[in-house]
C-alpha cells in the first residue's frame, strides 16, 4: 500500500528517523548522516547522505534500511528512491543532534 497524500521532505525525514545505525544504535537523522532530501513531482525521492566513515562495512545494509523505511511512501523502493552517497563534506560528530551527542557521551 502506498502513501496517497502528498509526499513531503518532512514525511521522508520522519521515515528516515526510524533507521537505526547498527553500530551506534542512534537514528541516522539524529546522527547527521542525512544531508539533503528532495521529493520530485513524480514522487521520486532523492536522498543525499553520508556514513560515519568512508569504508563503512555496513554501507549496503544501511542503504537497504533507508529504502525499506520508505516502503509505504513510494511505489517502488528500488526505482523511486535514489541514494546519493557522499563524503563531501565528511561526517563529523558536530553534525549530530545534541541528544545523540549526549547519548554517546560526547
Amino acid at each position: 500500500m502506498t502513501h496517497k497524500s502528498k509526499l513531503t521532505t518532512s514525511i521522508v525525514r520522519q521515515a528516515l528517523a526510524t533507521v537505526i545505525d547498527p553500530e551506534l544504535q542512534i537514528d541516522i537523522v539524529s546522527l547527521g548522516l542525512i544531508y539533503d532530501v528532495k521529493v520530485e513531482k513524480n514522487s521520486k525521492v532523492i536522498i543525499r547522505m553520508t556514513l560515519t566513515t568512508p569504508g563503512c562495512p555496513l554501507a549496503s545494509v544501511i542503504e537497504q534500511m533507508v529504502r525499506e523505511s520508505l516502503f509505504n511512501l513510494v511505489e517502488d523502493i528500488d526505482h523511486d528512491v535514489i541514494i546519493n552517497l557522499t563524503f563531501d563534506p565528511p561526517w563529523l560528530t558536530d553534525m549530530m543532534s545534541e541528544e545523540a551527542r549526549l547519548e554517546l557521551g560526547l
